[in-house]
């Protein structure tokens, strides 16, 4: 199989990719405002923005590979829309959550539920397509 491209999730990676920018320069403010070079050193402010971005960074790129697999797949243009546009609303869900609480909120519930989808999904469609669904 040869791969010619993967505009949809190229497009998802993309606007991800740039969004991780703001929340690592978010963490390097946070830095520089408590005068801590690494961990956290007990500072919440620094703790909140490290976790923000950590949670991007340990869950979007599996959604995305799982999303590419998808693409190389097969899946129809209406799907990988539809798991992009539920990715990046996802994150953002969750940013805007924690970013106003450290507990529980409807923001961070929003956020994990609907990138969970998109992981189930993606993955499930790749399973699905290996035993000839």
């Amino acid at each position: 199989m040869t791969i010619t491209g993967l505009p949809i999730t190229g497009l998802y990676a993309g606007i991800l990719g740039l969004f991780v920018i703001p929340l690592s320069i978010h963490v390097i403010l946070n830095r520089y405002r408590a005068k801590i070079g690494i961990f956290d050193g007990g500072d919440e402010q620094l703790g909140k923005a490290m976790r923000i971005h950590g949670n991007f960074t340990e869950h979007v790129p599996l959604a995305l590979i799982l999303m590419i697999l998808a693409e190389v797949n097969g899946s129809g243009p209406e799907m990988m829309h539809t798991l992009g546009l539920i990715l990046l609303g996802s994150r953002l869900f969750h940013v805007y959550g924690l970013s106003m609480s450290a507990g529980p909120s409807v923001g961070r519930f929003v956020g994990v539920m609907g990138t969970w989808a998109v992981i189930a999904g993606s993955g499930g469609y790749c399973v699905a397509r290996f035993i000839g669904f």
